[in-house]
């Protein structure tokens, strides 16, 4: 039998292989590309900014007649700005890539995230230069540091998710002490709360990929508490001009724009993760996910580390109080 079924599992394995060989050739093309990809980003970022101020002009003198070229280039603006480089796309393709979850948490963790991402950039400005008055260097140093804290928040993810990869390891390869036998008792029914400590059926979150509220919530403040540039820019546009509530709306709409591409992002990501495991999947998959799972949590939080404090030492407040591309 293992002399038949050798090159069967290694015919369903050059799919993964396969796999593997094109994300490695693509992310080797993208470190020796980085810096042309980095400059043409910033150039069509630049056209964007500047196609957005005459819509914003437009609006402030006929706003009937340019108000929906304007909403409608809010989410075409979003869609495109979600696409250059940027830490929540680290983030969310780590976890995802890393740890099992159903499709609708990955969509509630991709929408939610760049719904508060926008949701920053309306407050930040509302409050600094609407209710407070500040002046817009104030601005840019306020937005300085919660980029800073976001990228504090992207350590900790990484963090508490290697404390738990380490964990989960350390009880696997633990030695499990001799079992203990009892005398059977018949009359005793099992059920959810018989109190016996036997685990009979696994739970529907063991079974759907269960990621903790905790988990959650830090996975969506550490991407989503970056404020967006893109809105801060056109905030400031619109409050110069008088326009800020046309301002604002478009703000609301860039940030549906970049949920819709990040959204997407994380479901290719997930799809990518399943399609490795069902390829993978040796005939002892319990014994192999109790360490294949902990070891990939374990290798995404070394990234999320890894990437936080890179991206933390590389934000710099700027002479000017200028506003960063991405």
């Amino acid at each position: 039998m293992s002399v038949i079924a050798t090159p069967l599992r290694a015919s369903r394995l050059w799919p993964l292989w396969l796999l593997a060989g094109l994300l490695i050739g693509g992310g080797l093309l993208v470190w020796f590309y980085w810096s042309q990809i980095l400059l043409q980003s910033v150039l069509w970022q630049k056209d964007l900014h500047r196609q957005m101020t005459q819509l914003l002009q437009q609006v402030a003198d006929q706003p009937h007649q340019a108000g929906l070229s304007l909403v409608i280039f809010s989410l075409l603006y979003g869609v495109l700005h979600a696409l250059g480089p940027g830490h929540g796309k680290v983030v969310i393709a780590t976890f995802l890539a890393t740890h099992p979850s159903r499709v609708k948490t990955s969509i509630r963790l991709t929408l939610l995230a760049s719904l508060l991402q926008g949701s920053v950039a309306i407050a930040l400005v509302t409050v600094m230069l609407v209710v407070l008055n500040t002046s817009s260097r104030q601005l840019h140093l306020s937005s300085f540091w919660l980029e800073k804290g976001s990228y504090l928040l992207v350590i900790g993810l990484g963090v508490m998710i290697g404390y738990r990869a380490l964990r989960s390891l350390w009880l696997a390869f633990r030695p499990r002490p001799a079992p203990i036998f009892r005398a059977f008792q018949p009359h005793h029914q099992h059920d959810e709360q018989c109190g016996c400590g036997h685990a009979h059926l696994p739970t529907p979150q063991q079974m759907s990929g269960h990621i903790s509220a905790k988990t959650q919530f830090l996975v969506v403040v550490s991407m989503g508490l970056r404020p967006c540039s893109g809105a801060i820019m056109m905030l400031l546009f619109a409050k110069v001009i008088g326009v800020y509530g046309w301002g604002i709306l478009s703000a609301a709409v860039m940030a549906l724009g970049t949920a819709l591409t990040i959204s997407a992002i994380g479901l290719l990501v997930q799809q990518a993760r399943s399609v490795a495991q069902r390829l993978a999947q040796p005939r002892n998959a319990a014994g192999m996910a109790r360490l294949l799972i902990p070891a990939l949590a374990l290798t995404g939080s070394m990234i999320l580390i890894v990437a936080g404090i890179a991206l933390w030492q590389s934000a710099q407040l700027t002479p000017g109080g200028g506003i960063r591309p991405f």
